[in-house]
């Protein structure tokens, strides 16, 4: 199992909270990190702008490329699609309001702990990012009341 974190507008997670977290979507730039996926592999949603992390996803199938407009969009390239999806299923869910500030946390995640809480926009520049299973197991723990 690998984990990853997938980073995305506040948005756009909540486009996929209405779908029931049944995918995870990469844009058409991202093919290569995407298909390297399993099913089991989890993934975190990290919240740009709002520096959040809002849920967590076990990934349930391999990537697969789908052009269906889901009603996502991209902050950096407007237009840009995101052709590449995996079908991921809820594993911990933030309710709205109550993800979890990153910026509180980095002092205990080795993905941040070197970056520091004013450093954190140079951590998760691109997309996704594995991270460790230690990370992982620490953030679902933070999220579970949340949820």
């Amino acid at each position: 199992m690998q984990a990853w974190i997938n980073v995305g507008s506040p948005e756009n997670f909540e486009v996929l909270r209405r779908r029931g977290f049944d995918l995870s979507p990469f844009k058409s730039s991202r093919q290569k990190q995407s298909s390297e996926m399993r099913p089991g592999d989890r993934i975190v949603y990290y919240l740009t702008g709002q520096v959040l992390f809002g849920g967590v996803v076990e990934v349930t199938g391999e990537m697969f490329e789908d052009t269906t407009d889901i009603g996502l969009a991209s902050e950096g390239k407007p237009g840009e699609d995101y052709p590449y999806r995996i079908a991921t299923k809820p594993v911990v869910i933030a309710k709205p309001g109550q993800a979890i500030d990153v910026r509180e946390i980095t002092d205990l995640l080795d993905k941040t702990r070197s970056f520091g809480p004013k450093k954190l926009g140079m951590c998760f520049r691109g997309n996704p990012h594995r991270i460790s299973e230690a990370d992982l197991r620490t953030i679902e723990g933070l999220l579970q009341p949340r949820a």
